[in-house]
Formats: structure tokens, C-alpha cells, sequence
């Protein structure tokens, strides 16, 4: 029974650190990498899809990109939904392909990008606790239909709670390679 509740917290808070690193993958860092272009999507014969699913995206040298489209008539698409998005990029044309320059990061951008990636650590936390809150209601609610005792349940909250302190750290630990990776460049 604790057993089950345990295993079924520690899957969703490796859930939680994946969402976590999918997030931190976003936020670029001055180096160019195909994952930047991932939340891009092209109209492509009147529906909304995902970039790399019309295109190669590739890194070309440390600070650009490179977009391949499969189809010739994708170019002023993609370009267009580059442009339009968020990111500030803007993309050059050369023929079929389409070059994406990275400007390098000012010392502002860094401290901007370094506040975003502490508030997502701290979403990542909150979603931990949130999960170890839920994984504690689940063991006293055992305890109140009688399922297990109450040493049982004290033993089950106390490796809940190791299991939490494990995954918090591993979000510590991605903080201070991503804030490193920041401000390095």
C-alpha cells in the first residue's frame, strides 16, 4: 500500500523534473541549439505544425541555426512564423535554406533569463511539495480507514519526504548548471 503511493510519487515528480528540463531547454543561452525552434509552428496546408515536422533544423556553427524545408514552398512560411514568434529571431534566407543568427546575449538579457529560469525552478519545486501533499493525504487517508498503522504511516511520510528532499535537489542541480550556462557566455 505505501509502497504503491511511493512509487506513484516518485514517477510524477520525475514527470515534474522532465517538465522542468523541457522548460529550461526553451530558455536559450546564447549558443544555437534545435530545441529553441521546438514550441514553432507553421501553417502548413491551413493547419498549425510543429517546425521539425516540415523541416530540418540543424546547427550550423556555435551562433546559427539552420532550417532545411522539405517542401520549397514552405520557406516564406516558416520564415514568417520565425518572426512572429517570441523569440526576437530573424531569420535570413538564402534559396531553400533558411539561416538563423543568434544575437549574443547582453548582460541585461542574462539577468532577465537567469530571474526566468529561478521562477521556473520554483514552479518545479511547487509542483514537487504539491505532489508530495498529495502522496501524504493518500497515506493518512489509509491510516483513517484503518489500512495500515500508525508507524506505518510515519515510516510512509518520512520516505516521502526523502523521496521529495532527492527531487529538489535534482532541481537545485539543474538551477545551477542552467544559471552557469547563463551567465558564462
Amino acid at each position: 500500500m505505501i509502497s504503491d503511493i511511493q512509487q506513484d510519487a516518485s514517477a510524477r515528480m520525475a514527470k515534474s523534473i522532465e517538465a522542468l528540463q523541457k522548460a529550461f531547454s526553451k530558455i536559450r543561452t546564447g549558443r544555437a541549439h534545435p530545441s529553441l525552434l521546438d514550441q514553432i509552428n507553421v501553417s502548413y496546408y491551413g493547419s498549425e505544425t510543429p517546425l521539425s515536422q516540415v523541416a530540418n533544423v540543424s546547427v550550423e556553427d556555435s551562433r546559427t541555426l539552420k532550417v532545411t524545408p522539405w517542401e520549397k514552398g514552405m520557406v516564406q512560411a516558416i520564415e514568417k512564423a520565425i518572426m512572429t514568434s517570441d523569440l526576437g529571431l530573424n531569420p535570413a534566407t538564402q534559396g531553400a535554406v533558411i539561416r538563423i543568427p543568434l544575437p549574443p546575449l547582453t548582460e541585461e538579457r542574462r539577468r532577465d533569463l537567469v530571474k526566468l529560469v529561478k521562477q521556473e525552478a520554483e514552479q518545479g519545486r511547487v509542483a514537487i511539495r504539491n505532489i508530495r501533499r498529495d502522496a501524504n493525504s493518500e497515506i493518512k487517508e489509509a491510516l483513517k480507514e484503518k489500512m495500515i498503522s500508525e508507524d506505518e504511516a510515519r515510516a510512509g511520510e518520512e520516505k516521502i519526504q526523502k523521496i521529495t528532499d532527492q527531487f529538489i535537489k535534482e532541481v537545485e542541480k539543474h538551477l545551477e548548471e542552467k544559471e552557469a550556462d547563463l551567465l558564462s557566455m
